[in-house]
């Protein structure tokens, strides 16, 4: 059977949710149908509980990293503008997943409603279908029918002047290490990222993974004893 194409691998993992995605690529190592790309606790490959998916309507999504870092403007360096967004987003692979760092002081980082409906509407023209970010945006409710999903720290109103400090650099983001061109794969769970170059690995595993579990949940609520449950849970097969 030939190979599916990237665009046909990315599609099929949005059938899945992000914590069966997660059980393929790192989460339980000791399962052969785990790829075991990052030591589950002490690497950074999925968000934390900083942030949380804004439109958990729309499902799954899946899509290639492209990273954005704002701050506060720096007189001496302002060498980038959203020109250097675009042309990276051009560049990108499809669809685009944007990674926002917000690196603004402390005191300013909870009322930064930094990506709203004129940032996402450009974002979406040049390819892109969510944000992932570790501070507030706003203007959800002028998103909402764009079908462009965020998951983001919460919301906010406003945001006074800012820069761009960086454009498609390794970012640490809600607990997640992602370098540009990494896929990340996000739903109302979460996001997790993996290398593209893995798309295929992951691909054929979940299908797998995926049947295992539905055949324990199956064999757990048709057992009729503890120890048929117990079997069940562990894996054993029920005599």
């Amino acid at each position: 059977m030939a190979q599916l194409s990237d665009r046909a691998m990315l599609e099929k993992l949005k059938r899945f949710d992000t914590p069966s995605i997660t059980n393929v690529v790192a989460t339980y190592p000791g399962k052969l149908l785990c790829l075991g790309l990052y030591e589950p606790w002490r690497q950074n490959w999925y968000t934390n509980t900083s942030v949380h998916c804004i439109y958990p309507e729309l499902g799954p999504i899946v899509g290639y990293a492209v990273t954005i870092v704002f701050a506060l403007p720096n007189p001496r360096f302002q060498r980038l503008s959203f020109d250097d967004v675009v042309d990276a987003l051009g560049k990108s692979k499809k669809p685009a997943i944007v990674v926002i760092k917000q690196d603004f002081p402390q005191e300013m980082q909870s009322k930064v409603g930094l990506a709203g409906g004129q940032m996402t509407t450009l974002f979406k023209a040049c390819g892109a279908i969510g944000v992932v970010t570790n501070g507030p945006s706003r203007d959800v409710d002028e998103i909402r029918p764009m079908k462009f999903q965020y998951m983001m720290s919460g919301v906010t109103p406003g945001h006074g002047e800012m820069a761009i400090s960086a454009v498609n650099v390794p970012v640490s983001v809600a607990g997640m290490d992602v370098a540009p061109g990494e896929i990340i794969h996000m739903d109302e769970n979460g996001a997790c990222k993996f290398p593209a170059d893995r798309l295929a690995d992951v691909c054929k595993n979940v299908d797998a993974f995926k049947k295992e579990e539905d055949e324990q949940v199956k064999a757990i609520n048709s057992a009729k004893t503890l120890e048929e449950i117990k079997a069940a849970f562990s894996g054993k097969k029920i005599k």
